[in-house]
């Protein structure tokens, strides 16, 4: 209909006075985007302390090492746990398919890159099998690691009386989103209160982006929240799904849950940011935001004592029907304890995390990571480039 037949039969739709409705948009920030602001006092950074607890223990570093197949064997979790770390190891990878894990990761490292996503397709269609879930506990238990492991919530209730059995000492419950609610075909799902009531170790859980997601998770009684939707250097689920939110909006968000939940109940929960995080200053960044500790993946992958031998895929890798990660080439760069600790003549901040921590806090006058929450932050996207035109353009 035209206008003029609209104005000839008298019908006014009212279309100049109308408010239409659209879909309102929020803006989130990534770790690039933002920058912590000094304190008004400055602290020396030997005098900072930047241990954290989770359930009943207590560990130097603020740092978790992810559950992914070239990051964390039992060796390399033994190792970061006398480092004072916590490194988790995937039930549902290799060391739960195969009694012969390392074999099976050479063929993963070997494999050419046009054909590596069809090779761990083929790898990962392995069935799991309880005996090696136990028998991978019961070795990471007699290297001497913190024993944490991880499997999806549709694996949970088939692992986790092994998992118990075999002594480890947490349990992450991990997929790329989870919630306290969940519907599915299944007569009996997956209710994280009951898991949590009755099993004797600290439950992990994640991964979530959002406020009301989180409070619902603290209320069922978890001992820590994993936080990123698609950070990852190995992740594509941003790129396949669409879905994420970026990491410093999704730590302040579900800092904010946990800030109300321990307000109400007096039980404090850490939120680990998981993902994302290239170094040590993007590491400071989550812990500003909000995070008690965080992830890492890629990073860690570049250690001589990672399994990966210079190579990180994410576990969505493998999906028979819908993959939704890459195996990423990051190279070996030198021992955990240098990544760690130093010392180190990189200048990109991807060694030496924990002085990064250290003196970051001495310039916030934080003593604490709670304190260092504290500190204030702000929007700047020309915080990597103002002044660099020199190192942008490679004159160094």
């Amino acid at each position: 209909m035209v206008a003029t037949e609209i104005a000839e039969r008298g019908v006014d739709f009212g279309i100049e006075d109308e408010v239409p409705e659209f879909k309102p948009l929020r803006r989130a920030y990534g770790f690039e985007e933002v920058a912590i602001v000094p304190g008004r006092v400055t602290l020396n950074p030997e005098q900072t302390d930047i241990r954290f607890a989770m359930g009943d223990r207590i560990f130097d570093l603020p740092i978790l090492a992810a559950a992914m197949d070239g990051v964390v064997d039992p060796g390399f979790a033994a190792t970061y746990t006398r480092y004072g770390g916590l490194a988790v190891l995937n039930l549902e990878g290799v060391h739960g398919r195969y009694p012969n894990p390392e074999e099976v990761l050479q063929e993963v490292v070997e494999a050419p890159a046009d054909s590596v996503t069809a090779t761990l397709q083929r790898i990962y269609s392995a069935p799991l099998k309880e005996e090696y879930v136990g028998a991978t506990i019961e070795k990471m238990k007699a290297l001497g690691a913190t024993v944490a492991v991880a499997a999806t919530p549709a694996n949970t209730k088939r692992f986790i009386g092994t998992v118990v059995e075999a002594g480890a000492d947490y349990y992450v419950c991990q997929s790329t989103v989870t919630t306290a609610r969940h519907i599915s075909s299944s007569p009996v799902g997956l209710h994280f209160d009951d898991l949590v009531g009755r099993i004797p170790i600290p439950v992990i859980v994640g991964n979530v982006v959002g406020y009301h997601q989180t409070m619902e998770l603290l209320q069922t009684g978890v001992a820590g929240i994993l936080v990123g939707v698609g950070p990852g250097a190995a992740c594509t689920s941003r790129e396949v799904l669409g879905i994420g939110v970026p990491q410093v909006t999704a730590t302040i968000e579900t800092a904010a849950a946990r800030n109300e939940y321990h307000r109400r109940t007096g039980r404090y929960v850490p939120i680990i940011t998981d993902g994302g995080i290239r170094s040590g200053g993007d590491l400071c960044k989550a812990l500003v935001s909000g995070a008690d500790a965080v992830m890492l993946g890629s990073i860690f992958a570049s250690a001589k004592e990672a399994p990966g031998k210079g190579y990180h895929w994410g576990m969505a890798t493998p999906h028979p029907a819908l993959p939704r990660g890459t195996r990423v080439k990051v190279g070996v760069h030198a021992t955990l304890e240098r990544l760690l600790f130093g010392p180190t003549d990189r200048t990109d901040g991807t060694e030496n995390l924990v002085g990064a921590i250290h003196t970051a806090m001495g310039m916030c006058g934080a003593e604490t990571i709670r304190d260092l929450q504290q500190a204030e932050m702000i929007v700047a996207p020309a915080i990597k480039t103002e002044g660099k035109q020199l190192q942008l353009s490679g004159q160094v």
